[in-house]
């Protein structure tokens, strides 16, 4: 896999906002007051042990669903012969981190962008493999969540959760999500990689109030 130094870059301050705002997030499911430490502007509240644990939770999860997520779709589209690199959009990224300042939470860190001639069965497996790679990823969390307790059984039950999630709402068929691109490609993949994707997201919102 080949990587420009401003991609590396762009997938680095991607992972770190995401981690942020995750961390946000998930600071009131483990009773710790982020907003309130960040407002302090307290580097000791800031480098607790509690804070540091739900940042890294969050970098586990979150960043490490996105981080593959993106790598899956730019595996694929260079399998296919593409030029192909991931471009962070800064502006969604402070978005990403302000909402989740402001109690919910927003996504869109940037895209992998490819170009080359492809066909519409090739765009569509390289739209697909960034779902498919996060549900792979919730089943390892799940191994995790099941035999781990502590840090890494939490690491492990959010990681389930955020994966599930994020497989799901990327398979939406709507505007730039992959779930659109897979529809074009084939309806019959598009239909059982949505029910799995959606139906597990729906799960995990109806079970555990993720609440996104």
């Amino acid at each position: 896999m080949r990587f420009h130094t401003r991609e590396v870059f762009d997938l680095a301050i991607a992972w770190l906002a995401l981690g942020v705002a995750f961390a946000l997030f998930f600071d009131s499911f483990l009773g710790i007051d982020l907003r309130a430490a960040l407002l302090a502007g307290d580097p000791n509240a800031l480098l607790s042990p509690a804070i540091l644990q739900v940042f890294g939770l969050s970098m586990l999860t979150a960043g490490v669903g996105f981080l593959f997520h993106e790598l899956a779709h730019k595996v694929v589209a260079q399998r296919f012969g593409q030029v192909a690199a991931f471009r962070a959009d800064y502006g969604m990224l402070f978005l990403a981190v302000a909402s989740a300042f402001a109690g919910f939470l927003f996504a869109a860190p940037g895209a992998v962008y490819h170009r080359g001639r492809i066909t519409k069965r090739q765009n569509g497996l390289i739209a697909l493999a960034g779902p498919v790679t996060n549900l792979v990823l919730a089943v390892g969390f799940a191994t995790l969540a099941l035999f781990s307790t502590g840090f890494l059984g939490a690491v492990g039950v959010f990681g389930v959760g955020i994966n599930l999630l994020l497989a799901g709402f990327n398979m939406l068929p709507f505007g730039p999500l992959d779930g659109r691109t897979v529809f074009a490609w084939s309806k019959t993949v598009f239909a059982v990689t949505f029910v799995v994707s959606a139906g597990s997201a729906v799960f995990v919102l109806l079970q555990f109030g993720f609440g996104l």
